[in-house]
């Protein structure tokens, strides 16, 4: 039962998290707070060794850091920050790069899909002529928590959790 636990509840609250964002464009904030929650009783169970667990906080807390500051240069939005803090929390260091490798694919794919669709819904407004006078206002919002949950179940399968618990 902790087997299953352990390689199933980070990806399930990721999934949700990701959905919820790109269906509502918000990741609430007891979601983010239980992805990180359920990190320290699941490290506990499967006896991650110490040193190793600390390494997952101070992840998780840089990760942190860093969503703070691009969510204070209007990059990501709160909660796109708590996320990629939760996920570090759960990857640790090595699985970091891969995630933020991963997310970055996703969220460039994301990015482009959601630009297209904003030109195409934008057709209508170039037959009128309104266009140019929203030009400078276009900016596709993009559910970045969608990228989050790809990028992370992605290296979740190279991860601590996967070895350690088989």
């Amino acid at each position: 039962m902790i087997h299953f636990l352990s390689v199933t509840v980070f990806p399930l609250l990721m999934i949700v998290a990701g959905a919820g964002d790109a269906l509502a464009m918000r990741i609430p904030n007891w979601l983010t707070g239980l992805i990180a929650a359920a990190f320290l009783p699941m490290a506990l169970l499967t006896a991650m060794p110490l040193p190793l667990f600390g390494l997952h906080l101070a992840i998780g807390a840089a990760m942190f850091a860093v969503g703070f500051v691009l969510f204070a240069a209007g990059l990501f939005g709160g909660g796109d920050a708590k996320l990629l803090a939760a996920a570090g929390l759960w990857l640790g260091w090595p699985d970091l790069m891969p995630f933020l490798v991963m997310t970055a694919f996703a969220g460039g794919v994301l990015a482009l899909a959601v630009g297209c669709w904003s030109m195409v819904s934008l057709g209508s407004e170039i037959r009128d002529g309104s266009l140019f006078r929203r030009f400078g206002k276009i900016k596709p919002n993009v559910p970045y928590g969608y990228a989050f949950a790809v990028g992370a179940i992605l290296a979740f399968p190279q991860s601590w959790w996967m070895p350690a618990t088989g």
